[in-house]
């Protein structure tokens, strides 16, 4: 049911949605060029790899200027990136991560390869046992405002307490926050 209820409600916002996404497309394009998402190597379900996708909220070189954490000041975010990353446009993409079934709307973030070594043999299996999200309870709860073992710890209690009402407050909570605080 709840992969039914993905399908129908991505290509509800995907539809809802279009002309904020071609807007957004044509501001990156516009400030940086192209191309305007970027596509990165994440785990999901059963903590097989797929590539996420996201609108390029960076200059084109960003990996080139040196590791840095993304922080409020980072040099290698764009204006159109601070924007689109302030109110989570810059995720929309992912509705299409949910179509194609690599994700779900709502669920635990996907990790990066590297962060694997974060969790327990036991705590990767539970925490693989459903399809990342586009939001969840640690993005719902914390936003950008967490430690990663907040963030870890809020991930696996979603795993152990998945329903389709807490879906239901996460998508609230999510939407409530969305005015809010943004990531950096």
């Amino acid at each position: 049911m709840k992969r039914g209820v993905d399908i129908v409600l991505s290509l509800v916002a995907l539809l809802v949605l279009g002309p904020l996404l071609l807007v957004a497309a044509l501001a990156i394009a516009l400030e940086t060029g192209f191309p305007v998402l970027f596509r990165q190597t994440r785990l999901g379900l059963n903590g097989q790899e797929f590539g996420m996708y996201k609108f390029r909220s960076m200059v084109k070189n960003a990996a080139q200027m040196g590791p840095y954490f993304t922080a409020e000041n980072d040099p290698r975010i764009t204006r159109v990136g601070r924007f689109i990353r302030r109110t989570s446009i810059d995720e929309l993409p992912q509705l299409f991560n949910v179509l194609t079934g690599e994700m779900s709307l709502v669920g635990p973030r996907p990790d990066v390869p590297a962060q694997r070594s974060l969790y327990t043999d036991a705590d990767w299996a539970q925490r693989c046992s459903v399809r990342p999200g586009i939001t969840g309870l640690a993005q719902a709860l914390y936003r950008s405002d967490s430690t990663e073992v907040q963030r870890l710890e809020a991930d696996l209690c979603y795993t152990r307490e998945a329903s389709l009402w807490l879906d239901l407050k996460i998508c609230w909570w999510t939407f409530k926050r969305l005015g809010g605080q943004g990531a950096n």
